[in-house]
């Protein structure tokens, strides 16, 4: 849909759905970009000038092309794969399991609905426990709970409720499936819950991230697309879009909310929050999400600010994201530089090693930037505050070796680990086989949530600077 010029008037849509092979080429030397089908923005568009931003063009739309030539393989392999995980659980186990196949006993088909359903993100990383050795109010329990809400937002909705409940003794408040207007279906999902049934200090909000074989969230990841919003920069427009964008409207701070209207994730999270920290003058909440998840969370911040509301910015905690890819350009990370200083607002971004995705979108001064500091931890769980992480772009051949014996190091590591730390880093044997697409993709299965729990628990604890101008800082 093409941009509405009442709320944006720069802008970049690419619809590489609309792009033949023919016009792949015409990238590197059309000087009528504009106007081909699978490229939209203002006449004379400074974006297209200069080799290197067709080139990052080119890669955004092929890779988008090929992302979605895979969605329904990707889609059915994926699903199927999760399935399959999920059969020993269902039916008491790999033996139990065993046993009844020989038998020609029944097999029980797992219920993609119940609690002992997990995705493939939770069989990547068994774990579900908080760290019982990190107590509340401890440095260690802000990044350490928000890593673990943000890969517990992965599930659905009867296992989520039963981990916060039972296992972490705490209010589940609800699991979200918002309305995206632009895709007109319910594609993200979040998950709302406080500490404390009665008298809660603590609300945390978890957006989900990328789903690893849905190929519609990687297209997002990879795009390039964005609309300028006046006096804030250019933000990413699928991220955006994910949040609650209006058709037409572009970021009104208030929206009709009869009954059949569709939920937005901005809209009725602000909403929520607004209902419950009203009870407690004493509560905070918190933001996190991996992967796109964490993009959600810094874009849900940052969409408080263009509101000014400062209530909920006073009552906001931090914003903590793990493996989050970009959301905007330099001129937006400068208001939101100033935005949070002015509002004391706290923005913990969690990288860990070679993982790709926060190396998405491209890094260019004219597409996305990454702003504030970087909390950077190595292979080693070692960390420092960075004001960029290492091989920014992903795309390197000078990194390509170091990114490899690194991932050849990690996969070594998820037998050591259990052996040096305990039991609790123990990598299961599904694990370990994505930790071998690191030896062929490297930096993608660095992005799993396993690096980010193990980050907040091995590392050292890291703090951006008080002021986000200040000079980076190094953690010893």
């Amino acid at each position: 849909m093409a941009c509405n010029k009442e709320f944006c008037k720069d802008y970049l849509e690419l619809k590489p759905e609309e792009a033949s092979c023919r016009d792949l080429f015409c990238i590197f030397y059309s000087c009528e970009l504009e106007n081909k089908n699978f490229f939209n923005a203002p006449e004379g568009t400074d974006t297209i000038r200069g080799f290197r931003r067709r080139w990052i063009i080119f890669a955004s739309v092929a890779m988008q092309r090929f992302l979605s030539w895979s969605r329904i393989p990707m889609n059915s392999v994926g699903t199927k794969i999760e399935l399959w995980l999920n059969y020993p659980s269902c039916n008491g186990g790999l033996l139990h399991l065993f046993l009844n196949l020989i038998q020609g006993k029944e097999i029980i088909r797992p219920d993609v609905k119940s609690e002992k359903f997990t995705s493939i993100v939770g069989k990547l990383d068994w774990r579900v426990d908080l760290d019982k050795t990190i107590n509340i109010g401890a440095t260690h329990y802000g990044p350490s709970l928000s890593i673990m809400a943000a890969k517990l937002s992965y599930e659905n909705e009867a296992f989520t409720r039963k981990i916060i409940t039972e296992n972490w003794q705490m209010d589940f408040i609800k699991l979200y499936n918002f309305w995206n207007a632009y895709q007109e279906n319910h594609s993200t999902q979040a998950i709302m819950f406080q500490d404390k049934v009665e008298d809660s200090n603590l609300v945390v909000v978890a957006f989900r991230g990328t789903i690893p074989y849905n190929a519609d969230h990687w297209i997002t990841d990879v795009d390039l697309s964005w609309y300028e919003l006046e006096g804030v920069g250019k933000l990413h427009a699928g991220f955006m879009k994910a949040l609650g964008l209006q058709k037409n409207k572009g970021w009104p701070k208030e929206i009709d909310e009869s009954p059949d209207q569709k939920l937005f994730a901005y809209y009725e999270i602000r909403k929520e929050l607004k209902n419950i920290l009203s009870k407690n003058e004493k509560a905070k909440f918190i933001l996190t999400g991996h992967s796109l998840g964490g993009a959600l969370a810094i874009l849900f911040a940052s969409i408080l600010t263009l509101h000014e509301e400062e209530w909920l910015l006073d009552k906001l905690e931090g914003v903590y994201t793990f493996g989050q890819p970009r959301v905007g350009d330099p001129q937006f990370g400068n208001f939101m530089k100033d935005k949070f200083n002015n509002y004391d607002v706290k923005y913990y971004r969690h990288v860990y090693s070679n993982d790709m995705v926060p190396r998405l979108p491209y890094d260019d001064s004219t597409f996305f930037k990454h702003f504030g500091s970087c909390l950077y931890y190595n292979s080693l769980y070692n960390g420092w505050v960075v004001e960029e992480e290492p091989n920014k772009n992903y795309f390197s051949v000078l990194w390509f070796f170091p990114m490899l014996l690194i991932a050849v190091y990690e996969f070594i590591r998820g037998f050591i680990l259990p052996w040096t730390k305990g039991s609790h880093y123990r990598e299961e044997w599904f694990s370990k086989m994505f930790r071998m697409v690191g030896l062929v993709i490297p930096g993608l299965s660095a992005h799993t949530t396993i690096d980010y729990v193990n980050l907040t628990r091995l590392g050292s604890v890291l703090h951006p600077p008080k002021s986000a101008h200040q000079d980076c800082l190094k953690d010893d």
